[in-house]
């Protein structure tokens, strides 16, 4: 009785909700709305319509159903961009997130200047996507670049590393490794959450430094190597000023470059078909909805959460 009289009287001293509250909210929150109208969903739904469609951004587009999407099973090039943006995915995130973790391992052990050096290495993720970086990074593996030079000191005869077809990706993997910076942050703040009475413990059982990395950290981290993991996916699928600004445009050569965006881009824009670049827009974000999906699926199996 008494629990019930005192869920009354905080229930009564609840302050009432104004009634202009609701009103508030509409009014700072249409701004955002229109903004998801105007510059996400109606561009959205137009390119889905249009990917139905034969358009040149000349002439009104006219319907043709799916003949664009079962156009792209029969393209060589597309086909061979989808292989060479899965290649770049699949080699360089795992790279780059190895690289993120080891750094955040050594930075987690308390060095002085700490906030210094976390700054320098988040730069390359806030530089690495820009049209600057990507040709200064063309200029460090060209023939005559950064890379040579170095390899000439100790008398190996370099190349144009962007100019060979059998190490133009691996240039733009180097480059996607390079921006380990926000990953980095990342596990260093989840390192620094986990209780450092496990490592003690451990230290007390005989375990050494890697099975201690073995058995509490990269456990107590799968959270946040998921997380990291599936927004370098997403990221990466997306990759395109690299490409753009690294070959010139072309994706080569031989279209050793070609990523998927770009081709894209080149369709839209190079060839003006907008209907096919839109069908092409959509299968992507069905590869990453998809990916995504499969990452969720199986986080089941390798990722522990600390309930």
């Amino acid at each position: 009785m008494a629990v019930t009289e005192l869920a009354r009287g905080t229930a009564t001293r609840r302050p009432a909700r104004k009634k202009g509250d609701g009103k508030a909210a509409a009014l700072f929150l249409a701004p955002w709305f229109v903004g998801l109208a105007l510059i996400t969903a109606g561009p959205m739904a137009a390119s889905l319509y249009l990917s139905f469609t034969d358009y040149n951004l000349l002439q009104a587009p006219s319907w043709i159903g799916w003949d664009n999407y079962e156009r792209m099973f029969a393209d060589p090039r597309l086909l061979n961009s989808l292989q060479v943006t899965f290649t770049y995915v699949f080699v360089s995130v795992p790279l780059q997130l190895a690289a993120a973790l080891g750094l955040a391992l050594l930075l987690d052990k308390g060095l002085r200047g700490l906030a210094v050096y976390r700054s320098i290495y988040y730069l390359p993720s806030l530089l690495g996507g820009s049209v600057a970086i990507a040709i200064l990074w063309r200029q460090v593996f060209g023939a005559d670049g950064l890379i040579n030079q170095v390899l000439a000191l100790v008398g190996i005869e370099g190349q144009g590393w962007v100019s060979h077809p059998d190490f133009a990706l691996g240039t733009l993997v180097a480059l996607n490794v390079w921006t380990f910076g926000a990953p980095m942050i990342i596990f260093l703040a989840g390192l620094r959450q986990i209780p450092r009475m496990y490592y003690e413990a451990a230290s007390i059982d005989g375990a050494g430094r890697w099975r201690q990395f073995r058995s509490i950290t990269v456990p107590m981290l799968t959270p946040i190597i998921f997380f990291n993991l599936v927004l370098q996916l997403i990221n990466a699928f997306q990759s395109f000023t690299q490409a753009f600004v690294v070959s010139g445009g072309t994706g080569g050569p031989a279209d050793s470059t070609m990523f998927y965006t770009l081709y894209l881009y080149l369709k839209g824009f190079g060839s003006l078909e907008m209907g096919y670049a839109s069908a092409m827009a959509w299968f992507l974000l069905l590869i990453i909805g998809g990916m995504t999906f499969v990452n969720f699926l199986a986080s089941k199996y390798w990722v522990f959460y600390d309930d």
